[in-house]
């Protein structure tokens, strides 16, 4: 089983990465381009006999635990089968 986690800051949060990034695009042209929040992505593979139940639980004490500040940061866990 293969999970997906996106971490990114609250929308509350200030982003100066995505800021910057917003800053190079006008730049370069792209004046259609309003706002850029920039993130965290991990791809996690579990161990083969796992079951979905014990697999969301774990990936959502991983995510909140270990993979995000839920303090200024929220995720989204995805399963792919």
């Amino acid at each position: 089983m293969r999970v997906r986690v996106y971490v990114s800051f609250k929308t509350t949060v200030l982003d100066p990465q995505g800021q910057t990034i917003r800053a190079a695009l006008a730049g370069l042209g792209y004046a259609s381009v309003a706002e850029v929040r920039q993130g965290k992505f991990f791809e996690i593979v579990l161990a083969p006999g796992t079951t979905r139940e014990s697999a969301e639980r774990d990936m959502q004490q991983i995510a909140r635990d270990v993979l995000a500040n839920p303090v200024i940061e929220e995720y989204r866990v995805e399963f792919l089968e």
